[in-house]
């Protein structure tokens, strides 16, 4: 595709308006994780007080996203999503004041950081799908994609920034900027306009409540079993595939013996592949269950290659097409749960998407820590890899029986197509390599050659008609039908071929052809005159 293409999105200025402020809002969000993080750890000196921090930023999601999710379907997005980031930027100034007095101290940290995850996980749904909204239906799988390279972008930003503010200042500047982001969010819900975003069927869709509320959403969820299937692939990938800040933490630690430089430098080129990953998605024209299941065997496939890398250059040459391809999975589960639901139901399915995330963290995390500590993290990777391909495997065969065999159609296109072939011609000389000495089963021989075409290659089977049964010592050739040549078992060339599709008269006997030993001419043959035979 072009490269306007690539950021289709963009034409829609509610997009643009909105994609401004969120890249603004996503590196205020990422100075204050480093800045959190950086407090936490000073005050300790423990990873796991750390680490404990991020679960309660976290675990809310668990429990809040499904009534976030009925409210988005519910009542008006914007007056939540104003309320939302006011809520985001109270808390923010929170920490500045704890981290320039010491008021409250770790105790006040741990609340802040519960609260901020408590507003995210009623927040996240709304605004999803009234960030929907701001693009038509074509440009919505873009504009995910678009997304995902802001938060990419945002994240590598908002960290470089952090850590040389944290290093000069100390963390209360970082909460403060992040404070100050909110209100470019806030800006733009005014700014954008409501004649011309695009909600479902109507623009007024948002205002009418839907029917039912948390269990509706799961009953409508129960009858979607090609959307179920994405959802229970996309937790595999993320809890087995994408919890690389452990696995590459161990593999620097452990084999690679990179330190804290190595794992600086891993994790910043996994951030960039995150960023060619939203590039690539953000180009596609459409975002299918095929490259879904196709990005999903790709990861896991270069997970395995990465447990066995020996150096830290190579595993960071692996990484880099993991990471890309990580931001692809997320971004097409994304976009085909929009796509593929009805839009008075899209606020409960984007919470059960972001169930599903913070479900797979919670498990993936300490089950690779685990396997890691226990079985080594080279074999982690190894058997965490062949796991989810295998897994992405399944999914790849359930869509397609739930989608009515594209799959096998489109796999039966590929082999027909003049590509095959040269697949034919080897099947056909192997058939008459092993041919029997009777020259009466040397016809059988020769249909069995044409039995290795591919069904759908272009033939219309004609009824089967019995032959008289050649008589004879083998070599010997009995009385062939009118217009009969020696030598003419050989595959027909490519104009032949095409001779042969063009002849309209014998349609329904194109493709067979003479028996090379026996001279006979097959029943099926073109008639007698056609200039294909």
């Amino acid at each position: 595709m072009a490269l306007g293409a690539t950021f289709a999105a963009l034409r829609h200025r509610n997009y643009r308006i909105w994609a401004a402020a969120g890249f603004v809002s996503v590196i205020g969000t990422w100075m204050q994780v480093l800045g959190v993080n950086w407090f936490v750890l000073a005050k300790t000196g423990s990873a796991t007080s750390m680490g404990f921090t991020v679960l309660l930023q976290a675990l809310p999601t668990l429990v809040l996203s499904v009534w976030g999710g009925a409210l988005a379907d519910r009542v008006p997005a914007k007056p939540l999503l104003i309320g939302a980031q006011a809520a985001h930027a109270l808390l923010a100034a929170g920490l500045a004041v704890v981290a320039v007095t010491g008021a409250g101290g770790l105790p006040a940290i741990y609340a802040i950081s519960l609260a901020t995850g408590a507003v995210s996980a009623i927040e996240g749904p709304v605004m999803g799908r009234w960030a929907s909204t701001l693009v038509d239906r074509d440009s919505l799988g873009n504009a995910l994609a678009l997304g995902s390279l802001t938060n990419s972008a945002g994240r590598i930003l908002g960290m470089s920034l952090g850590a040389v503010v944290v290093a000069a200042v100390g963390p209360a500047l970082l909460f403060a900027a992040n404070a100050v982001s909110f209100v470019a969010v806030v800006v733009a819900l005014f700014a954008v306009r409501e004649g011309e975003r695009h909600a479902g069927a109507t623009v007024t869709a948002d205002a009418a409540p839907a029917d039912g509320g948390i269990r509706a959403g799961f009953r409508y969820l129960l009858g979607q079993p090609v959307v179920l299937v994405a959802l229970a692939l996309s937790f595999v990938l993320g809890s087995l595939g994408r919890n690389y800040q452990v696995t590459m933490a161990a593999m620097s630690d452990g084999p690679l013996q990179g330190g804290a430089s190595g794992y600086g430098f891993l994790s910043t080129i996994f951030a960039v592949g995150t960023v060619l990953g939203a590039l690539f998605a953000a180009r596609r024209p459409e975002l299918s269950y095929a490259v879904l299941v196709g990005a999903g065997l790709l990861a896991s496939g270069l997970q395995i290659v990465a447990g066995l890398a020996p150096g830290t250059l190579s595993f960071a040459a692996v990484i880099l097409p993991v990471a890309a391809a990580a931001v692809v999975i997320d971004t097409t589960v994304g976009a085909r749960a929009q796509l593929d639901t009805d839009y008075a139901m899209r606020g409960r399915v984007l919470a059960a998407l972001a169930v599903t995330g913070s479900v797979s963290a919670a498990v993936g995390a300490p089950l690779l820590g685990w396997l890691a500590e226990h079985a080594g993290p080279r074999q982690t990777l190894v058997l965490a890899g062949a796991v989810t391909a295998v897994a992405t495997a399944a999914a790849g065969v359930a869509l397609d029986r739930l989608r009515e065999r594209k799959l096998a159609h489109r796999l039966t296109r590929v082999l027909a197509v003049p590509a095959a072939r040269p697949v034919r011609r080897v099947a056909a000389t192997a058939a008459r390599v092993v041919r029997p000495a009777g020259a009466g089963l040397a016809a059988a021989t020769a249909d069995a050659a044409g039995v290795v075409r591919p069904a759908g290659a272009g033939l219309v089977t004609a009824p089967a008609v019995a032959l008289p049964r050649p008589t004879g010592l083998a070599g010997a050739s009995p009385v062939a039908l009118p217009g009969a040549r020696r030598g003419a078992g050989r595959l027909r060339s490519g104009r032949a071929a095409r001779a042969a599709q063009d002849c309209a008269g014998c349609a329904p006997h194109r493709g067979h052809r003479r028996s090379r030993w026996t001279g006979l001419r097959s029943p099926f043959a073109h008639r007698d005159g056609c200039p294909a035979a």
